[in-house]
């Protein structure tokens, strides 16, 4: 068994399903309006801004994973655009989804050696850690969403 495949299978279960909480991001936003999105419950974040900040970090290691620098601010993780119409949420869903999917993808071709070499800084760890960190924050903040959802519609 392939490690790089095991990490691979987390990130998409995650991001499409088939693990072991038996939820996940596709399924969960997929009848989510941009009224739900958008909509505060107290001083949680709001849907669409979680939406927004899981991906701001798989965006981020998608593209050092595409050979650019580490290009993030986790300051500005969760400064999602307006969004003003259905259009554009889902936009923010689809993007959100592609960018898992490329992500998975360069995952799975990574070479099983590197994964203990530092990612960007040794401050951040190795890859390793960086990969499953993306999968336990997704499923996080997934977490979140899956609660928000309920509470609004229990209020409706």
């Amino acid at each position: 068994m392939q490690l790089t495949s095991q990490i691979t299978e987390h990130f998409r279960s995650v991001h499409t399903g088939n693990n072991w909480t038996a939820v996940n991001l596709k399924d969960t936003l997929s009848d989510v309006t941009l009224q739900e999105a958008m909509t505060p419950v107290g001083s949680l974040n709001t849907i669409a801004r979680l939406v927004f900040h899981i991906n701001y970090y798989v965006s981020a290691v998608l593209q050092v994973l595409r050979g650019a620098p580490l290009n993030a601010s986790d300051k500005l993780s969760f400064d999602h655009p307006p969004l003003a119409t259905e259009t554009e949420w889902r936009q923010l869903v689809a993007k959100t989804l592609e960018d898992a999917d490329a992500f998975a993808a360069l995952i799975e071709k990574f070479p099983e050696s590197r994964l203990g070499e530092v990612f960007e800084n040794p401050d951040y760890g190795n890859y390793y850690r960086n990969f499953h960190g993306i999968v336990e924050h997704t499923h996080y903040h997934l977490g979140q969403i899956a609660v928000i959802k309920k509470l609004l519609r229990e209020k409706a």
